[in-house]
Order: structure tokens, then C-alpha cells, then sequence
């Protein structure tokens, strides 16, 4: 029986409030004060992973700080906190622990943890970007656009996930636009690209025009608050959503009925398992980042597999093949916690269009 852990937090202070019914009433900053304090724990068990190769069982351990906290607390502290977090899925018995949310964005992205553990470590972003982009290529596909002609907006493409998407998106793309608030870290990353595609890419640190103008949309920042909202878009826009807490504002889907908002990273997990934490998916599902945890400890790969901030293209290719030998798939598409139906994608494709032509009668 194979063995791992995966480390996750409240992304608020509401989210600890519904694990403890108790600090219902507490204001949000007390709750944060009160999370400093408290050590890592066990939040539940992981049993029922199997695939045709083997059997897994693993554990989810709580570090209490919210999203806002891992960015906001001093570098060391959050580390510290994660470190311990580590060390309780030692004792457990893990051969690998998973580094979830904000937890894999702190500091030099796991390096620092995974040299104080006596396990591996991985952040999940390999198989996070694996399945992203394949969730990005099934909706192209029923939204009838071609990936090759359109508008694609990477957005916080500085970081880990979103450099990785750009780099893999260049080879098959041809109007790509990489957009972060560091104009200077855009413009290496565009020379990177050029060299290794010979794609010439725009970079623009002014995110709300440039989705505006984008056809398709891959979200990937670290922001704390929504950052996408309805007026932003255009009828017929596809967004992948890879960021937890979410870059869509839930309004879009309240608004929007022209626009395809879709989960990045939202994987189907073999076997009958039993996370016993109900993180707002069917049963059988999990996040890819999570999935990439479990598929290394199936293959018995026990070591450092996806750390720092520079991804490969090897890397995603190795996992997303792993991931195919031990059955895990892309679970559909799906739209704020939810699996859209066919007809609820036709429905947003003849909005769009409608929205489209009232668009160009109106400029004409």
C-alpha cells in the first residue's frame, strides 16, 4: 500500500468557521488570530485509491492560515508552519506530501520544505497545468473555436503555472498575449518563448484591456480577490479558471449567459476513493494539483517531482502520461462546482453569437 499527504488551509476565515461550528459567530480578524496559533492537524484520512498498478492510501493535514495570511505573515513564519505540516505527514507514514493552494506559491515555491522534510515533495503544478490546458483545447473545441486563430490571454503568466501554460501554448498557437502585473518578468519570458517556439508574444502589465480583447482566457494568478468580472468580457469568451481562491467573480456566472467559465484542474481519481473532506466536488473527484500526489505515489516515485518555479514541458508531459497508465482523467467541463451539460454549452454558444451580431449592428 502506497502512502502520501497532501497539505491544504482555508482559502478565508469563513472556511474555518464551517470546519468549526463554534467560531460561526467570530469576525474574520479574530479568527485569523486565533489560526496563528494553532498547530497543524490531521484533517482526515484518504482510503479507497487504486488503480490496475497499484493501491494507495493517504491523509489531508491542515495548516490553519487563510490565503490572505500566506501572503500578508512574515515569509519564515508561513514556512515554519508549512514545515510542520510536513512533518506530521513523516509521522503518518507518507512517502510524499503534496503542497495545496497557497501553501505551493510561499517562498521558493516547496524548495525550502522539501530540503527540511525527510519525504518528497511536490507542488501538484505539472499535472495543475497537464489538465488545464486540456480542459482549454475540449472547450475551444465545443465553443466551434479554433485554437490556432484565436485571442489567447495567459493571465499571471509570471508565475510557475501560467509561464508553463505559455510555454506549451506557443507551440501551437498563434496570437498569444501574457499579461502580470511585472512587465519586466513578462518581457523574459517572451524572449524565452521566442527562442524555444520562435512565437513573438505580447506582454502587458494592463490585464483588464487585454481581457477585453481575449477570446480565450487562462487564469492563473495568486490575487486573494476575483479579478475578472462580467463587463470584462467578451460574448463568447472562454475563461479556464486555474486559481484557488478563483479570478472569476461567481457574478459572471449570474450575468453572463454568453460566456463559457470553466474549472482548470479538475480531475477523475480511480478506485473507490473516500477522501473524508467534503471540498465542494463529486465524489471521485479532486484537484489535479492533489491527483499529482497521489499518481507519483502509485508509480512509487518517491522524490521531488515538481518544485521551484520553473516548470518543463518534460515534466507535464511525464505526469499527464502517468496519470493516463494509473487512470486518471479530466472530469468534464465544469462551471463554478458544477458539471455543465451539453445543451447548457449550446445555450452559451447561440447567446454568444446573438450578443455578437447585436454587437457589430450596434457599432455599424
Amino acid at each position: 500500500m502506497e502512502k502520501f499527504a497532501f497539505i491544504v488551509h482555508p482559502l478565508t476565515a469563513k472556511d474555518f468557521a464551517r470546519k468549526f461550528p463554534i467560531a460561526q459567530n467570530l469576525s474574520d480578524g479574530f479568527l485569523e488570530g486565533i489560526m496563528k496559533y494553532i498547530p497543524p492537524v490531521k484533517v482526515s484520512h484518504i482510503t479507497g485509491l487504486e488503480s490496475t498498478q497499484a493501491q494507495g492510501e493517504g491523509w489531508f493535514i491542515g495548516c490553519p492560515l487563510t490565503s490572505k495570511q500566506m501572503m500578508e505573515l512574515p515569509e519564515q513564519y508561513v514556512i515554519n508552519k508549512i514545515i510542520k505540516a510536513g512533518k506530521m505527514a513523516e509521522k503518518l507514514g507518507a512517502g510524499i506530501v503534496g503542497l495545496g493552494a497557497f501553501t505551493s506559491v510561499v517562498g521558493d515555491a516547496g524548495i525550502t520544505i522539501a530540503k527540511n522534510l525527510n519525504i518528497a515533495v511536490t507542488t501538484g503544478n505539472s499535472y495543475t497545468v497537464a489538465t488545464a490546458l486540456e480542459g482549454t483545447r475540449e472547450a475551444a473545441k465545443v465553443m466551434g473555436i479554433e485554437l490556432e486563430r484565436a485571442n489567447i490571454l495567459v493571465l499571471g503568466a509570471t508565475g510557475s503555472i501560467g509561464a508553463a501554460c505559455a510555454q506549451m501554448l506557443a507551440q501551437e498557437v498563434r496570437y498569444l498575449t501574457l499579461a502580470a502585473r511585472s512587465e519586466a518578468k513578462l518581457e523574459k519570458i517572451a524572449e524565452q518563448i521566442l527562442r524555444s517556439t520562435g512565437l513573438a508574444v505580447r506582454v502587458t502589465a494592463n490585464t483588464k484591456s487585454a481581457i477585453k480583447a481575449a477570446d480565450i482566457i487562462i487564469a492563473v494568478t495568486s490575487a486573494v480577490d476575483s479579478i475578472i468580472e462580467p463587463e470584462d468580457l467578451k460574448p463568447g469568451a472562454i475563461v479556464c479558471d486555474v486559481s484557488r481562491p478563483r479570478n472569476v467573480s461567481r457574478s459572471v456566472a449570474e450575468m453572463r449567459n454568453d460566456v463559457l467559465v470553466i474549472e482548470g484542474g479538475v480531475v477523475e481519481v480511480p478506485g473507490d476513493i473516500n477522501f473524508g473532506l467534503n471540498f465542494g466536488f463529486p465524489t471521485g473527484t479532486a484537484y489535479a494539483c492533489m491527483a499529482e500526489t497521489m499518481i507519483l505515489a502509485l508509480e512509487k516515485r518517491y522524490e521531488n517531482f515538481t518544485l521551484g518555479r520553473n516548470l518543463t514541458v518534460k515534466q507535464i508531459d511525464t505526469i499527464a502520461q502517468l496519470a493516463k497508465k494509473h487512470g486518471f482523467k479530466l472530469s468534464g467541463l465544469r462551471s463554478f462546482e458544477r458539471a455543465l451539460t451539453y445543451e447548457e454549452v449550446e445555450s452559451i454558444k447561440k447567446n454568444a453569437a446573438a450578443a455578437t451580431e447585436a454587437k457589430q449592428r450596434s457599432i455599424s
